[in-house]
């Protein structure tokens, strides 16, 4: 019987030692969790994971405030340190939560992560549902075209439109050149062509004489 009792407290000693040293080799929970890019139907949660933590995959406990509705992701195999979640109704509070998984387990849960998604007709709105804890970290709603960007696009649009108004005139020149051509060429007389000599308002040339009539008066 003695031996029994040693035997059993022996096997749950080792047990307890493999329990510890299992929650000792969990990783750490999560750090720096964000909601970002907020839809209607969808959100985007994204964290950080402490320096020198082995993880393998995530798991994403994500839930309705009111209850109604619970989901649980999990992913393995993977070093995304972000998600996107899909099919959410408009217009209601989430609350999620982030585990790392690693190669003994899950970490404990990250801070509870409270948002609300917007309405149909909203595009650039969020609420921040907790003030205690940090709902939205790092919010990016609308990426806008950063200056040097805008910059280019005015430069490349402006050579195009110089480089019009410069063919629209070299076009002008050479019409005009052409036009000028075709007039001097109709100005010119055409040569061979003798031209009749006027004298007093006759015409002198060997096909049109000018003939003297004489008239004789004989008195009887």
């Amino acid at each position: 019987m003695i031996h029994l009792v040693t035997f059993m407290s022996l096997v749950l000693s080792l047990f307890g030692c493999h329990i510890c040293s299992a929650g000792a080799n969990r990783p750490a929970a999560p750090v720096n969790v964000s909601v970002t890019h907020l839809r209607a139907d969808s959100a985007t949660v994204s964290w950080n994971i402490p320096e020198g933590e082995t993880v393998i995959g995530f798991a994403i406990s994500q839930q309705r405030q009111d209850g109604l509705m619970q989901r649980f992701i999990r992913e393995v195999n993977t070093t995304s340190r972000a998600c996107i979640l899909w099919d959410l109704d408009e217009d209601t509070d989430y609350i999620i939560q982030i585990q790392s998984v690693g190669l003994y387990g899950e970490s404990l849960a990250s801070k509870k992560i409270h948002f609300r998604t917007l309405k149909m007709s909203e595009h650039f709105q969020s609420t921040m549902m907790d003030q205690d804890d940090p709902a939205v970290e790092g919010l990016d709603i609308s990426r806008h075209l950063q200056t040097g960007e805008i910059l280019i696009i005015m430069t490349v649009l402006l050579m195009w439109a110089a480089v019009i108004v410069l063919f629209c005139k070299q076009y002008d020149i050479i019409k005009d050149n052409d036009s000028n051509s075709h007039s001097k060429e109709k100005s010119k007389p055409l040569s061979g062509q003798s031209t009749p000599d006027y004298h007093h308002g006759g015409l002198l040339g060997s096909k049109f004489q000018r003939t003297s009539s004489s008239i004789s008066i004989i008195k009887v």
